[in-house]
């Protein structure tokens, strides 16, 4: 067991090679906001989709449109409103006259790597378009059904504070995020220095430090790094107690409306082999997954009325339920 564990690390070792380069290439146009990078690399690696919620002017735009440059692959930036058909994200068929046969055009969602701004302002239908393209990882345009090329990232934002005609997201779309991060202001430090960097307005060249293939590859060593059976016991038991947490002697279950599902518990185990990654170890320790349990827990459990009278969000409960939950 130890020799395979070196021998993971090994790999994890030449593949990930590419991720500081990568980390430092976002970093000349990117002025802090390293959780939000490093997230943005777990899921690319992890194959997982991200939900961020942020206030405008936070350079989410900047960081995936920087992301896709490194990575020499395809992005592109949909806008999403209420008068925003499914045809304008998927695609649609063209009639043509001449011949009397139809052709495909087909839409932005075609691409590797996808920005769906304020995606809560989209109608159902367009939701429900997005879901087949994340889920599946394919669309479908009329009778035809298009495989969507991997690596494919969608990272959709949303505005917490500007709540006028937006669509809540439901619940199922939700959950097949793999990560929902929170956005903050930079420090003073750092808005200094983005201001300054704008005012000089010196543009910066992003040269692309690796592919679509090395993110494929790194995808196949992720899923060779070794998490013990205790850990995976550790994250059955952090999804439950959002379930039963009761069982666990936490007394919060007149807080959760409704628990994890069980992706929580899938998402919760690759985001963490993804994390390993990204610190060069061929192997999963319980800081792995706290770090990164946060993150794919927040948008999974849904509090009561009790606790949103008492001001608690979903990130209270499940720091609550951290600090119980015996760690290996």
């Amino acid at each position: 067991m130890q020799k395979d564990i070196q021998e993971t690390t090994k790999k994890v070792e030449e593949k990930s090679g590419y991720v500081k380069k990568l980390a430092d290439e976002i970093g000349k146009i990117m002025v802090g906001q390293h959780y939000l990078i490093e997230r943005l690399l777990i899921g690319i690696i992890a194959n997982g989709h991200i939900l961020v919620e942020g206030v405008p002017g936070l350079a989410k735009t900047t960081a995936v449109k920087t992301l896709a440059q490194a990575i020499d692959t395809s992005f592109q930036r949909i806008q999403f409103t209420p008068d925003l058909l499914p045809a304008d994200l998927t695609g649609t068929q063209i009639y043509l006259p001449k011949t009397g046969d139809f052709t495909v055009k087909k839409g932005p969602i075609f691409s590797n790597i996808i920005l769906a701004d304020e995606i809560n302002r989209a109608p159902a239908k367009v939701q429900s378009a997005l879901l087949e393209a994340m889920q599946e990882r394919q669309v479908t345009i009329g009778e035809t059904t298009f495989k969507l090329e991997e690596p494919f990232l969608v990272m959709a934002t949303q505005n917490p504070i500007e709540q006028e005609g937006t669509y809540p997201l439901p619940e199922a779309q939700v959950d097949r995020f793999m990560l929902k991060l929170r956005v903050t202001y930079p420090n003073k430090v750092e808005e200094k220095e983005i201001m300054q960097r704008i005012a000089e307005r010196k543009p910066i060249g992003i040269s692309p430090v690796t592919t679509p293939g090395e993110i494929m590859e790194s995808r196949k060593v992720v899923d060779q790094i070794y998490i013990d059976d205790k850990l995976q016991d550790y994250i059955i038991d952090l999804v439950f107690a959002t379930r039963e947490p009761k069982t666990y002697g936490i007394a919060i279950e007149e807080m959760i409306s409704y628990g994890a599902s069980p992706r929580a518990s899938i998402y919760l185990n690759q985001a963490a082999k993804a994390y390993a990654f990204l610190q060069g170890r061929g192997y999963v320790t319980p800081q792995d997954i706290k770090s990164i349990g946060l993150d794919v827990l927040r948008h999974r459990v849904l509090l009561t009325y009790e606790a949103e009278a008492e001001e608690l969000t979903p990130d209270d409960i499940i720091i609550k339920i951290f600090d119980n939950i015996e760690v290996p």
